[in-house]
């Protein structure tokens, strides 16, 4: 299939929309306020009494940080002070790659349980299977340690060592490993065919290479077909945002025409509008999009774009509500600030800050299990009935897969088949 990947802009990992300008003599054309002083002196006052009469010694970079998150979480509940863990952990979760052994993990009664290696990752190469109890790390036990602190023991950096101590069902004794850490690349998009001709896409989050992603996955669900799909359902349940350049980039690939998204803020460069250009990777097939409380920012902007433009449907339940734009300045290498920016707008000017995204249909998740009837006799039970004359097409004996367990995701694909059989 011939297609071309959309692109906005290249932005460092860091960014959410844009590096927008805080110098205050840009704010409106004002002239720069100036500092408030007794506000300043009372400042001053307050930090040297904590500094040298509160209970216990604190540094003066402990007490200015703790200014700096007091100032920020005062503001709104996300705009923050991202110190040097933080900030590392924010470009981690927007790229996807991180150092470590690649291999999920669980805790589980003072020890961690391995869940799955991922492929091509030092876990994975050194032979660590689903099952393994890690019993210890570097020789001490896991069981004296903080389940979480252990586990995140697993993570560090590229080229360093760890040694492993494993219980494995059906060995006598314990296995001894030394595994070099490396990085470890996790995508956040997963696709596959929930029946002929219909394919699932899930995004968990929007990170750097989502866009990308999405294509890619895409693709394999075709390939996989063997023709072009008839119907896509794109999930983003519980999907917390992220960046959002690849989730504009993604509503583009679905859309021909239209706009997408905009926003409004204070400085004149937090005010933006984005719109889809002629061409669409799906050719116009039917999409569901799948949304939830905890689909969120991001998320919201795809489903949003999506249904003002009346390219999908929208089932599920009502999104989260976070239309606001948060703009991660570096104020070093090892820090920065998170601040709210700007609100976003669907391309119909709704504003999705503390309202969320309706769904075109709502379906609450719940449990369904098939009612069995009794057994009837039919037409072919009696006897003498009249044999069937087999003309024209066969039936499709194929099913869909066992996906009633969601019946969200049942539902999506009960609605695309029922287009398509409309349209046939």
């Amino acid at each position: 299939m011939c297609f071309k990947l959309k692109i906005f802009f290249a932005l460092p990992v860091w960014v959410f929309l844009a590096i927008f300008n805080l110098n205050a003599e840009e704010n409106s054309g004002e002239a720069t306020t100036r500092l408030p002083i007794n506000e300043i002196n009372n400042f001053t006052q307050v930090f040297e009494q904590i500094r040298t009469g509160y209970v216990k010694e604190i540094t003066d970079t402990e007490l200015l940080e703790s200014a700096i998150e007091g100032m920020l979480s005062n503001l709104d509940p996300h705009s923050s002070y991202l110190n040097k863990k933080s900030y590392k952990s924010l470009k981690e979760n927007a790229t996807g790659a991180y150092g470590g052994l690649g291999v999920e993990v669980v805790g589980e009664k003072g020890a961690i349980r391995v869940i799955a290696p991922i492929d091509g990752g030092p876990a994975s190469e050194n032979d660590i299977r689903s099952g393994d109890l890690i019993v210890e790390l570097d020789k001490s036990p896991v069981s004296k340690m903080n389940i979480q602190k252990a586990i995140d023991k697993l993570r560090g950096e590229k080229g360093t060592e760890i040694e492993l101590t494993i219980l494995r069902d059906g060995e006598d004794r314990t296995i001894t490993k030394t595994l070099i850490r490396d990085t470890i690349q996790i995508s956040s998009v997963r696709g596959k065919l929930l029946y002929e001709n219909f394919g699932y896409i899930r995004i968990a989050q929007f990170q750097i290479s989502s866009d990308k992603d999405f294509v890619d996955e895409y693709l394999k669900l075709e390939e996989l077909n063997k023709k072009e799909l008839d119907g896509l359902v794109l999930d983003l349940r519980n999907n917390p945002g992220g960046l959002v350049p690849p989730s504009i980039s993604i509503a583009d690939m679905l859309l021909t025409s239209g706009k997408i998204v905009y926003t409004e803020g204070r400085l004149p460069n937090s005010n933006q509008e984005y719109y889809a250009d002629p061409f669409d990777i799906s050719g116009g097939i039917p999409i569901i999009i799948l949304i939830n409380g905890g689909s969120a920012s991001a998320s919201e902007i795809v489903a949003g774009a999506l249904q003002d433009n009346r390219r999908a449907v929208v089932i599920g339940t009502q999104s989260f509500g976070k239309g606001s734009v948060q703009t991660v300045v570096p104020i070093n290498e090892n820090s920065a600030i998170k601040l709210t920016t700007a609100k976003y707008f669907t391309p119909n000017g709704r504003s999705i800050q503390a309202l969320g995204i309706s769904p075109d249909i709502v379906i609450e998740r719940a449990e369904i299990k098939p009612f069995k009837t009794s057994n009837r006799a039919r037409e072919k039970n009696l006897t003498g009935h009249l044999n069937t004359e087999k003309k024209g097409e066969k039936t499709s004996s194929s099913q869909p897969p066992n996906i009633m367990a969601d019946n969200q995701l049942y539902e999506a694909l009960n609605i695309l088949r029922g287009i398509k059989l409309l349209e046939k």
